[in-house]
């Protein structure tokens, strides 16, 4: 676990400008510095970095946060990652409380063994790229795929010469063990003898794809024969950097291909994510030679909310699509889009764009059967669903598919297609799969209404719905009108022995009467505000506490009387003053970046994020601004003061005080309010 006081700490001594400068061409712009946001596509620059902030937000798209935020959102690096990465940049070393010396000791081998091993595969990556250009038929074979020189060079394409040795004129010493350990070179024998031992390359006339991790450091190879020959695709095998159900091919190189299209492509292929950059689908990525995991989808799901699984129509593709299929449904929430594509069986991606071209393929993507139909149509597979026993076999199929889904709506609403499709009551399969009576956990009934006040509840018993007391009363015709049901008089009797209900009593007309309740006309749109809670304006105070809070150095330019006016406002705005004086004893002024960090830390943030809820905006505020807004306090309170006393007709030392407010005030009102 990272200590708390190193984040800040790392951010105080971040210059955000510097670190996301690196990646972004940013163009100075009054006090902020502005750019292209790298997050989606636009022309013109509406992606804002504050360097007296330390944040960071794109009026487009939405994106902000602060230095790490940035890493962990352009790099798809988690947490740690992002805060060792900063760490280093900037010189610090990322304390590590919890582990003994001796596993300390061991991380710090294992990351100089994986950085040497991603030396040596950077290493054979340029031996490969330099051995394509001196090929002609190893460039005639990408050319006569459609490839140009620019994409292979994005991809940093290679290519491994016929030869059994001929990476030993790219290192010093073929026998180097870090040859071998990271999958480069093969040696037979390793067990036995030395002098036994026989070294040869891994691949051997082949298209050299190089297997890149977020971060862009060569963690394997795969390798693709030119002619006929088995295996048509050879990967790197397992090492201590590259693990094929973690990684994704491509992924580097379709990060921004994802935020600006919104959706990742999964292919089956390498030279299919190429093929596809090549005609515009910069969002493509392939797994490695395995089924989907649920480890790539969620690598996935870093950098999007969308997925696209493309497969070819033939049977291993169905195959693979069952097996994406279970790998997706643990993180297909409400707010996630999984689709699945089917080409036809003659065909794949890169075949299919070529001969149809990019706009078709598009349609098909488009297209794309979501999760919900593709799990109805996956159960029901092999099933005869004309007759009880294929409908029993769907649902034993559909019942670990649904489970495996988180709670949600649409888990909810997956129980109900799926006791229509097998002729079942929803209740019933609820109570067959032992589902709760909540939305979380699938179990709502498919025609609940939104929830009515409390008192609404108290007829349940009256209409026999007393089993299922959460739901609200339902419209049994089935229709979608919805209506309040008349409130019962106040000596209605329970039906005895759970009998019939008693009928109602008719109520005499009433000239006066007026419609109460939840009543509105048939066809009448319905306000959306309505249950909403209403905000109300900002006041003096929020502005005063939203302006210290980014932009702590103000304080000390603030007049001791100044000072107590803003400890003595009332609640959490006073809360928030105290907090952020100690801090800066402590700290000094702090950018809100590291104020973030510290009130998270504090158990703060959220009643400091009330206040600074409308953060972001191109004209930041100027200390004349705030200014006015403590005049605006000291006003409130003095003309409040007096007011008290003038109600109690002041006498002596009163009434010298209340002139001495009636003073102030006038002064107050008469100085001009400066410039915003």
């Amino acid at each position: 676990m990272i200590p708390p006081g190193f984040i800040q700490d790392l951010l105080s001594r971040t210059d955000i400008v510097d670190i996301v400068g690196r990646h972004v061409e940013l163009k100075k712009a009054g006090i902020n510095h502005k750019g292209l946001c790298p997050f989606h596509g636009e022309k013109s620059p509406s992606f804002i970095v504050s360097p007296t902030r330390q944040t960071y937000h794109c009026f487009g798209c939405g994106v902000h946060g602060n230095a790490v935020g940035f890493l962990m959102e352009h790099s798809g690096l988690g947490f740690v990652e992002a805060v060792q990465d900063l760490a280093q940049q900037v010189g610090m070393v990322v304390p590590e409380d919890e582990r003994s010396a001796e596993e300390r000791e061991r991380a710090a081998q294992q990351k100089q063994r994986q950085a040497t091993l991603t030396d040596v595969l950077e290493k054979a990556s340029a031996h490969y790229r330099l051995q394509l250009k001196k090929s002609p038929r190893a460039i005639d074979y990408l050319k006569k795929r459609g490839l140009t020189g620019q994409i292979a060079a994005q991809f940093a394409l290679g290519y491994s010469p016929e030869g059994w040795r001929t990476l030993a004129s790219a290192f010093p010493s073929y026998d180097d063990p870090l040859l071998a350990e990271s999958g480069m070179v093969i040696v037979q024998n390793a067990d036995g003898p030395e002098a036994e031992q026989k070294r040869y390359d891994r691949f051997r006339d082949r298209i050299m794809f190089p297997i890149r991790n977020v971060t862009g450091e060569t963690i394997g190879f795969g390798g693709r024969v030119l002619d006929k020959g088995e295996p048509k695709y050879l990967n790197s095998p397992e090492t201590p950097v590259f693990s094929k159900g973690r990684e994704l091919y491509g992924l580097f190189e379709a990060r921004a291909g994802l935020r600006q299209r919104g959706y990742a492509l999964v292919v089956e292929g390498y030279m299919d994510v190429v093929a596809l950059a090549q005609s515009g689908f910069n969002n493509a990525v392939a797994t490695l030679g395995t089924a989907c995991t649920a480890e790539h989808v969620h690598k996935l799901f870093r950098f999007t909310e969308s997925v696209v699984f493309s497969f070819d129509g033939d049977a291993a593709g169905r195959r693979a699509a069952g097996r994406a299929l279970e790998a997706a449904l643990p993180h297909a929430t409400d707010v996630r889009s999984i689709k699945f594509l089917f080409l036809p069986a003659e065909h794949d991606p890169d075949s299919y764009v070529r001969e149809y071209g990019a706009e078709a393929f598009e349609q098909c993507v488009t297209e794309a059967i979501p999760l919900s139909r593709q799990l109805m149509e996956s159960s029901a597979e092999g099933c005869d669903l004309g007759s009880a026993e294929g409908r029993a076999r769907m649902l034993a199929n559909a019942k670990p598919l649904w489970q495996a889904l988180p709670n949600g709506l649409l888990k909810r609403q997956l129980l109900g297609d799926l006791a229509r499709r097998t002729q079942l009551p929803d209740q019933e399969l609820m109570g067959l799969w032992q589902v709760s009576g909540t939305t979380g956990g699938g179990g709502q009934r498919s025609n609940q209404r939104a929830a009515k006040p409390p008192q609404s509840q108290q007829h349940h018993d009256e209409f026999g719905h007393d089993q299922y007391p959460d739901l609200d009363v339902f419209d049994s015709h089935g229709g979608d009108e919805h209506y309040d049901l008349p409130e019962p008089s106040a000596h209605a009797e329970e039906p005895a022995g759970g009998g019939a209900a008693k009928p109602w009593k008719k109520k005499e007309w009433k000239k006066d009467w007026k419609p109460s309740g939840n009543w509105k006309r048939r066809g009448e749109p319905e306000d959306e505000t309505i249950g909403t809670p209403r905000r109300q304006p900002a006041a003096k105070a929020d502005h005063a506490v939203r302006m210290l809070l980014l932009n702590s150095d103000w304080w000390a330019r603030l007049s001791p009387d100044d000072h107590q006016l803003l400890h003595e406002l009332p609640g959490v705005h006073g809360e928030l003053v105290a907090w952020l004086e100690r801090h800066m004893v402590n700290h000094g002024a702090s950018p809100w970046s590291v104020l973030e960090a510290a009130l998270a830390d504090e158990g703060l943030l959220p009643e400091a994020k009330r206040f600074t809820g409308e953060l972001y905006s191109e004209d930041e505020s100027k200390f004349e601004d705030f200014q006015s807004v403590i005049k605006a306090l000291w006003l409130s309170q003095l003309k409040a003061e007096s007011s008290r006393l003038a109600a109690s007709n002041p006498q002596g030392a009163e009434f010298e005080r209340f002139k001495q407010l009636l003073e102030r005030i006038r002064a107050l009102e008469a100085v001009s309010t400066p410039a915003a």
